[in-house]
């Protein structure tokens, strides 16, 4: 029934009745909104504002000061390391979460005895916190009183002592702590290909590898771009695991770019409209990443 045919009136209550839908509908999206807004567009405003004042830690918002905190935070002497750094990780924690948490997928997808076992074994590590995790891998890598410390010690070798090894030890914990989580978002995407196309594609004869590149793949497009942003994203704004093996040792090496805005803002230079640009920086290459992700995952069919 169109407006048109409706008796004029009838008019009044119908429109009285959407308008009492959309208040009932506005006070159960309030609380949501007030979170979104209270945590995410204030502090995001507030940041945006320290970006473009002088604002020192102890002293306040003291005038605008744009855009000198851009270029001091781009030409600071560990800007580009940072930058560098964060990249690689994020680089190679991305390909292993990705790649492992794929093929753990496959393994505990297909039926057997010891999947409900595997299953739960590799999740358990998921539900340790990051800054836990990191705290008990900082005691089984310690050279003092870690378990491997007599071994370690004979051979001559400091987990986290070196560029290098600091590196590959701190990203042996994240594949240890999030292999599992990206497992069971892997495991969700699998599941939701029909099983149909399958078997069709066994009765034309393809392969495993064929099956696999032809037909998971391909519906596995919206599970890869959320790991994969998420991946991204979390690898980016890496912070906790750093900062608690490493302080961003040796020598500034394993500095990533959200350590670099923590000691703007609150060691040595104690300057927020510095940290601020820093953050406006990180968050603007964000977007234009995830926005890239997003379009690289399109299917075809969507564009």
């Amino acid at each position: 029934m169109t407006t048109s045919t409706v008796p004029q009136a009838v008019r009044p209550m119908m429109r009285r009745r959407r308008r009492q839908k959309a208040a009932v509908g506005w006070l159960y999206a309030a609380p949501m909104t007030l979170i979104v807004v209270g945590l995410f567009v204030l502090p995001l405003l507030l940041v945006l504002q320290m970006s473009a004042s002088n604002w020192p830690l102890f002293g306040g918002n003291q005038g605008v000061n744009f855009p000198q905190n851009f270029v001091r935070a781009v030409s600071s002497p560990r800007f580009v390391p940072a930058i560098v750094f964060t990249v690689q990780y994020t680089v190679i924690a991305t390909v292993l979460l990705l790649l492992l948490g794929l093929g753990l997928a496959l393994l505990v997808q297909e039926s057997s005895r010891w999947k409900g076992f595997l299953r739960t074994a590799i999740l358990v590590p998921s539900a340790l916190g990051l800054a836990s995790a990191s705290l008990l891998f900082y005691v089984l890598y310690s050279p003092l009183v870690g378990p491997f410390a007599g071994l370690t010690n004979s051979l001559g070798i400091d987990l986290l002592g070196t560029p290098v090894s600091a590196l590959w030890s701190t990203v042996f914990l994240i594949v240890w702590r999030f292999s599992g989580f990206y497992m069971l978002l892997m495991l969700v995407g699998l599941q939701g290909v029909p099983e149909e196309l399958y078997e069709a594609a066994r009765t034309d004869g393809a392969t495993s590898w064929q099956i696999f590149r032809g037909v998971t793949l391909p519906l596995l497009r919206p599970t890869l771009a959320l790991t994969s942003v998420l991946a991204i994203t979390g690898s980016l704004l890496a912070f906790d695991q750093f900062y608690i093996l490493t302080k961003g040792g040796p020598d500034n090496s394993t500095l990533t770019v959200v350590q670099l805005i923590y000691n703007s803002a609150f060691q040595g230079q104690n300057d927020l409209g510095v940290a601020g640009a820093l953050s406006v920086i990180v968050l603007i290459a964000l977007v234009i990443i995830n926005a890239i992700q997003l379009k690289a995952f399109r299917a075809p069919d969507e564009e």
